[in-house]
């Protein structure tokens, strides 16, 4: 997964975004609480993406997903984030949150085009306050960040 996250980091060079492309992917560690409670899920095999979640607020909060940009653009992306609802769903969730880049076209746009939407300021729960607060100390609010939230609805 570590190779993906670095792949997929690299794009982020192309748009002037060098600290976002050379930022540390992590370790293999960092990923195995997800793996062992069921909150991983993979594309491909070998993999060629992933997607990382966990609660918050009684939500499901998409960590990170990260797709190698030579098997992107072939709906990988979207059938995670898909996969990733259905189980959000069948658990409890209501919805599901993430925070991205607002202006990076694979970001915020990308996810408003799978129904998600950006929260303004005050609709923030405390543990996305917490999730932002912890992207700002880490240097990445160097670019319009944005927490986004979709509904879950069920099926």
């Amino acid at each position: 997964m570590i190779s993906i996250e670095v792949a997929a980091g690299r794009l982020f060079a192309a748009v002037g975004m060098d600290f976002v492309a050379e930022d540390d992917p992590g370790t293999v560690e960092e990923l195995l609480p997800y793996v062992r409670d069921g909150r991983a899920w993979v594309a491909g095999d070998p993999p060629v993406g992933y997607l990382v979640a966990e609660w918050v607020d009684g939500n499901v909060h998409i960590e990170q997903v990260s797709v190698d940009p030579a098997h992107g653009r072939r709906g990988l992306g979207s059938a995670l984030v898909e996969q990733v609802a259905a189980w959000a769903r069948a658990h409890g969730s209501a919805a599901l949150t993430l925070t991205t880049y607002a202006e990076v076209a694979w970001n915020a746009p990308y996810y408003e085009r799978l129904g998600f939407r950006r929260l303004t300021d005050a609709e923030l729960t405390p543990g996305l306050r917490r999730i932002r607060a912890a992207e700002a100390a880490h240097g990445l609010d160097r670019w319009p960040r944005v927490a986004m939230r979709r509904e879950l609805t069920s099926v």
